[in-house]
């Protein structure tokens, strides 16, 4: 086993102790998540997301080109949902973290509504759960770290996915019940 594989294992495996729910998410959010628990919306440096980004089992390069990080200058931060694409289809997507798909469904929520958020949803119901768990998991974070603002945009979220996943079934889906028990 290499170092860097033996890294990846050792990262996932203190990801889940601290965070059990955390450790199923894809490469790229775990990323999302750790930078975002160190610097917030704020821009670290290179060097350390790199280093990060090795240890998730992911890159820079790759969270950028998944469209939820910026990179340039010698720093690297992290999309606020606001600065999402508006026109995103998830299944044009061929790299679509939990943490884009998340970020996406509270832009279209704020945007658009609990109706448009049940369509975006329609079309990437596999992620409905891993969404919901990332969305506690950072709502329990930013109230953790005292960041009222941040805390609304998941708790809004969590408390609008009733009313989402009812829509996404109007618009067609009928597959996964996504977390909500009929």
């Amino acid at each position: 086993m290499s170092v860097h594989d033996a890294l990846v294992l050792i990262n996932r495996a203190i990801t889940e102790y601290l965070s059990p729910d955390s450790g199923s998410f894809d490469a790229d959010t775990q990323f999302c998540s750790s930078w975002f628990e160190q610097y917030g919306w704020n821009a670290g440096q290179f060097g350390e997301a790199n280093v990060l980004a090795q240890a998730k089992g992911t890159t820079v390069d790759g969270v950028k080109a998944a469209g939820v990080a910026e990179s340039g200058g010698g720093k690297v931060r992290l999309l606020r949902w606001a600065e999402y694409e508006s026109d995103w289809d998830p299944t044009k997507d061929d790299r679509t973290p939990v943490w884009e798909a998340c970020h996406q469904m509270i832009r279209r929520l704020n945007n658009s509504g609990e109706s448009a958020a049940g369509e975006l949803l329609a079309k990437m119901p596999e992620k409905g759960e891993a969404i919901r768990q990332l969305a506690y998991h950072l709502y329990t974070l930013c109230e953790r770290k005292k960041w009222a603002e941040e805390a609304r945009a998941y708790n809004e979220l969590i408390g609008s996915w009733h009313a989402i996943v009812e829509a996404s079934h109007d618009t067609g889906h009928k597959g996964e019940q996504q977390g909500l028990e009929l």
